[in-house]
C-alpha cells in the first residue's frame, strides 16, 4: 500500500534474557501484523558503568538496589542469539530489527545484514556512534527523547555528513518516560520537525493504550513505535508500560483504518457517494401546475430532492423565462427551459 505507515512492534528486552521468550514475542508481533519486531542489542560494558543509577521507573519495576549494570547483563544477547531471532522472523515473515546501543552492537547487527538501523534516543548525542550508523547509508530511524531541536538537527547533520541521505532517515518524536504522561507527549511537536528539518516523521509511544499513536498517524507519522509484551504482570523495567498482544493487535489494526481513512487528499465524490447523489441532491421543480408560455417565478417553481433534474445552482437562469410545455406539480423542469 502507498504510504503505508511502518508499525514496529518494540520488544526491546520484554524477553527477560529467555530466547524462547524472546520467540513468543516475535509470535505476537507476527499474529498481530507489525511490520517490524525489534529488539535492543547491547554490550554491558560499554553501555553503562558498574555505579550508573537505574531510572526512577526502573527502581519501581524491579530490584531497586540492582545497579543498572547487573540489570542490563541480565537482558544482554549474543550474536548467535539474534541470528537464531533472525531466521525465527524470516520464518514468521516478519521483519527483524534491533536497536544498537553502541558500536560493537551497531558492526554485529550490519554484519548480521540488517536492513536499516535504529539510533534510540539516549544517543542522539553520541558522535561517534552516529557517524559509525551514518557511514553505512543505510536506511535509519532516529529517536529523539529528552531532546531539544538543535540536538536533533545536529544528529541528522551528522548522519547526513557521514553518508546516509537525509530521504534515508526518519525522525521518531518521542517522550522518554515510561509510561509517558498523556499532557507531556506534544504531538505537534513531531510536526515542528517535519517542518524544520524537511525530513520524514514518526512517533515512538511510551503512553498507556493506543490513541496517542492513533492520532500521531493521523497527524502525519510514517513509522509508528509502540512496545509490547505477553504480560504487564511480568518483572522486568519495559512490562508494565507495554501493550499486551490483543492491544498490539488492537493498535494495528486502527492504524491500518486511519491510513486507508486519509487517503489521497483529493476532494472528489467517492463511488459510494455517487450512488447517493441524486437522493441527496434536489432538483428545480414545479412548485404547482404550470401552463406552457407561462414565464417561470419563484411562485411556480421550487427545489425539492431528488437530485436527477436541472441543479438548483441554475435558479436564476430558469427565474424569469418562459415555460415551452405544461407541468404538474413536482416535475421536473426540463433543462431546454434553460435556452429560453
Amino acid at each position: 500500500m502507498e504510504n503505508r505507515v511502518l508499525v514496529i512492534a518494540e520488544a526491546g528486552v520484554n524477553h527477560n534474557g529467555d530466547v524462547e521468550l524472546a520467540k513468543q514475542l516475535i509470535d505476537v508481533a507476527a499474529n498481530a501484523k507489525a511490520d517490524i519486531v525489534k529488539f535492543q542489542s547491547f554490550r554491558t560494558c560499554q553501555l553503562t558503568t558498574k555505579s550508573a543509577p537505574k531510572a526512577r521507573y526502573q527502581k519501581e519495576t524491579i530490584d531497586s538496589q540492582e545497579s543498572q549494570y547487573d540489570m542490563l547483563r541480565q537482558l544482554e544477547f549474543g550474536k548467535d542469539i539474534y541470528k537464531e531471532l533472525i531466521e525465527y522472523c524470516a520464518f514468521q515473515e516478519i521483519e527483524f530489527l534491533s536497536t544498537g546501543f553502541d558500536i560493537d552492537s551497531v558492526t554485529m547487527l550490519a554484519d548480521l545484514r540488517q536492513s536499516r538501523f535504529k539510533i534510540p534516543s539516549g544517543e542522539i548525542t553520541n558522535l561517534p556512534l552516529l557517524r559509525h550508523v551514518g557511514h553505512y547509508g543505510k536506511p535509519t530511524i532516529l529517536s529523539t527523547g529528552m531532546s531539544d531541536m538543535r540536538e536533533v538537527a545536529n544528529a541528522v547533520e551528522i548522519l547526513e555528513q557521514s553518508g546516509t541521505p537525509k530521504h534515508s532517515i526518519t525522525v521518531l518524536h518521542c517522550t522518554t518516560e515510561y509510561p509517558a504522561p498523556i499532557d507531556e507527549v506534544n504531538l505537534r511537536a513531531m510536526q515542528t520537525i517535519a517542518k524544520n528539518l524537511v525530513v520524514a516523521v514518526g512517533y515512538s509511544d511510551h503512553t498507556l493504550g493506543i490513541e496517542v499513536p492513533a492520532a500521531a498517524v493521523a497527524l502525519g507519522a510514517v513509522v509508528i513505535e509502540k512496545h509490547f509484551t505477553l504480560s504487564r504482570n511480568m518483572t522486568g523495567p519495559d512490562h508494565q508500560a507495554s501493550l499486551e498482544p490483543d492491544e498490539l493487535k488492537e493498535m494495528v489494526s486502527v492504524i491500518r483504518n486511519i491510513e486507508r481513512a486519509l487517503g489521497d487528499g483529493i476532494k472528489r465524490p467517492t463511488p459510494s457517494e455517487l450512488r447517493n447523489k441524486g437522493v441527496g441532491r434536489k432538483s428545480i421543480v414545479a412548485a404547482r401546475s404550470i401552463i406552457s408560455g407561462e414565464v417561470l417565478t419563484t411562485d411556480n417553481i421550487t427545489v425539492k430532492r431528488p437530485g436527477l433534474g436541472v441543479s438548483p445552482m441554475f435558479w436564476d437562469r430558469l427565474v424569469g423565462s418562459t415555460a415551452t410545455r405544461n407541468y404538474d406539480l413536482d416535475e421536473f423542469i426540463d433543462p431546454p427551459e434553460l435556452k429560453n
